[in-house]
């Protein structure tokens, strides 16, 4: 009995790991050296008619160890690079030892490999000119040797499953461009789809996956890996990019190496492990070695890294140091390895852009391989973390605008200063005025702020491109002004340099329309409260006033009762001038939650009509583009 159920057991084991997802995520070693005393699958030469060529082919096949053929197999199709043939992945990678090492570990679903040629002509030696024109198109025209020809040999000679489910294509370099090209171009015929260092000869993803909601529906695997030094690096990562924004479940594959078999035998190794078997699209994200370097970083830097479930991996060499952190809000300590680097991998970070410094034995530092932003009241790191809904700030194919910094003196601070200011496409071939909204960056920040931490440029194209918004002018001016801070003296200060300097300047040097009902004011955090003061005492002046994340605060109470008894005694006016009342906040996590709803409580009493939004993300600069988003489509109609 006791050995009934001990074989009963041995067996359930040896099934689940036929049917669980790989526990690994990358081949350890040893996985390419040929083992004794395991059972060794058998690769043979076989020999088809082509139509498509119109003449008899050759191709590779692995039967797997205990092949019979009273079984039925599935099929996975396995490509070579543009400088190979059919004896490429055999005399380089090795698959029959990768694959039969598997099958001992019992990792393997039992498969047939077919490795064919996949440059589609009568001579088709990887000889001579390997880039020539006809050479090249051979490897497109094998879609049809494959699909037509090749498909049909095989399984009318072998015992495998006919269906889709049952049927996968993978390959290296130029046929990892192929597999992608071929698999996803017949999801009526592949259901499983891998490309390890996909070429140039990749499609662009939009026309690689044109339905994408065919592609979720369809797929069972979409595997992209690649090497991190590998020069083809881009052509994976702008179809995960895609793929990400479409919301194609996929799993992206980075790893240490370049376009070489080290890589592309580990891509075997771990796709393989997946196939034919039930998967988790949840987990698809931790399977990668290393992550994306952030966009964030200065050139050539490879960490930060990006992972794909957004968690991020830092290093920093610091050898004497004794303690390292990283504080992204919250601190993460770091650890030493023998080399004096310093490494530590977050928790999943949320979408957008970051402040983040590094704590070296205390000290707050900017990390050397980011480029710095000026936050926190000083030059800062910043990491940019990818998300779904990120499309609106892409670099698009639209007509951009320029942002551009111009010099003035101000009379009322007696110095020269600058602001930025963005002028849409069109803007220099135009005669026309424009609306001009004014906008305003938090507390330790500066005009700086909303052109390159807000995209201001990037939102403005895409919405006008859109016509989502009017083309406008924005101008991005420096709020720190006077003494400061948020007292009446700093407020009054601002809205001083604002009227008596800045809104004149601009209007006498651009072409911006001066009527109250085209200019709209706008600010965050600080910039919302100078948005307060500024905006409802002048709403003879500005017709549209945004609030982002802030409030009145109740430690100042002399200031904000003032503010509140004008409100009062003015509402007929305020409300007849204003056309817009926009207040923002980022969830209760905001900082500035608590403030704003007493003063929108102080708003409802006194009758002041407003626009309420939230977008979840507490007072952070993802929340404060949103804002700038759906704002500015609101102006000007």
């Amino acid at each position: 009995m006791n050995k009934s159920i001990f074989l009963i057991v041995l067996m359930n084991l040896f099934f689940l790991s036929l049917i669980a997802q790989p526990t690994v995520k990358e081949a350890p070693a040893g996985f390419d050296v040929e083992r004794t005393g395991i059972g060794h699958g058998k690769i043979d030469t076989i020999s088809y008619a082509s139509k498509t060529v119109g003449t008899t082919r050759r191709a590779l096949i692995y039967t797997p160890p205990g092949f019979s053929t009273r079984k039925k197999y599935p099929v996975l199709y396995l490509l070579h690079g543009i400088g190979g043939d059919e004896k490429e992945w055999l005399n380089g990678g090795k698959p029959q030892v990768v694959l039969d090492n598997l099958y001992a570990d019992g990792k393997l679903v039992p498969m047939i490999v077919v490795l064919p040629n996949g440059r589609a002509m009568k001579d088709d030696r990887a000889g001579g000119n390997i880039m020539a024109p006809d050479k090249v198109q051979a490897f497109a025209t094998f879609e049809q040797d494959l699909l037509n020809d090749l498909i049909p040999f095989v399984e009318k000679k072998y015992p495998v499953l006919k269906d889709r489910e049952q049927r996968a294509i993978a390959g290296l370099s130029m046929g990892g461009g192929q597999s992608l090209n071929f698999g996803l171009g017949n999801l009526d015929r592949f259901a499983w789809v891998g490309g390890f260092s996909s070429a140039p000869n990749t499609k662009p993803p939009a026309a690689l996956v044109p339905d994408p909601a065919a592609a979720r529906r369809q797929l069972k695997l979409l595997w992209i890996s690649c090497g991190d030094k590998d020069g083809l690096l881009s052509f994976s990562k702008r179809t995960h990019d895609y793929l990400y924004e479409q919301g194609v479940p996929h799993i992206y594959y980075l790893e240490p190496g370049a376009h070489d078999f080290k890589v592309w035998k580990n891509g075997l190794y771990m796709f393989s492990q997946f196939l034919f078997k039930p998967v988790d699209t949840t987990k698809f994200a931790s399977y990668t070695v290393l992550g994306t370097a952030a966009v964030t970083n200065v050139r050539s830097a490879s960490y930060p890294q990006v992972m794909p479930d957004s968690k991020v991996s830092f290093r920093i060499k610091a050898p004497d140091a004794q303690k390292v952190q990283v504080d992204l809000g919250r601190k993460y300590d770091m650890i030493k390895d023998t080399g004096g680097y310093w490494k530590v991998t977050t928790d999943s970070i949320s979408e957008g852009f970051h402040y983040y410094s590094l704590l070296i034995d205390g000290v707050p530092l900017a990390d050397p391989a980011s480029e710095t932003f000026y936050g926190m009241g000083r030059m800062a790191s910043g990491i940019e973390i990818p998300f779904r809904g990120g499309d609106y700030y892409a670099v698009k194919d639209v007509p951009h605008g320029d942002i551009r910094i111009k010099r003035y003196y101000s009379s009322v601070s007696n110095s020269w200063r600058r602001f930025y200011i963005y002028m849409p496409a069109g803007y220099e071939g135009s005669t026309q005025s424009y609306p001009v909204l004014y906008l305003l960056h938090g507390g330790g920040e500066d005009e700086r702020g909303w052109a390159t931490q807000g995209k201001t440029d990037l939102i403005m194209d895409n919405l006008i491109a859109a016509k989502q918004a009017k083309p406008m002018l924005v101008v991005m001016m420096d709020g720190n002004i006077g003494t400061g801070g948020f007292s009446e003296q700093a407020l009054r200060a601002f809205e001083n340099e604002l009227k008596q300097v800045v809104i004149p300047f601009v209007e006498s040097n651009y072409r911006a329309a001066k009527e109250p009902v085209n200019r709209a004011l706008a600010g965050l955090s600080m910039g919302g409260l100078q948005t307060l003061y500024a905006g409802i005492k002048n709403t003879n002046l500005f017709g549209y006033l945004g609030v982002f994340s802030s409030g009145w605060l109740p430690a100042q109470q002399a200031l904000s009762e003032a503010q509140y008894k004008f409100i009062k005694d003015n509402q007929p006016a305020i409300q007849q001038n204003l056309k817009l009342l926009w207040v923002a906040m980022g969830g209760k996590e905001d900082i500035a939650y608590n403030n704003c709803k007493v003063m929108l409580s102080k708003f409802d009493e006194v009758s002041l009509k407003y626009t309420y939004s939230e977008y979840p993300g507490g007072h952070t600069w993802p929340v404060w583009r949103n804002n700038l988003y759906s704002f500015a489509p609101l102006l000007f109609k």
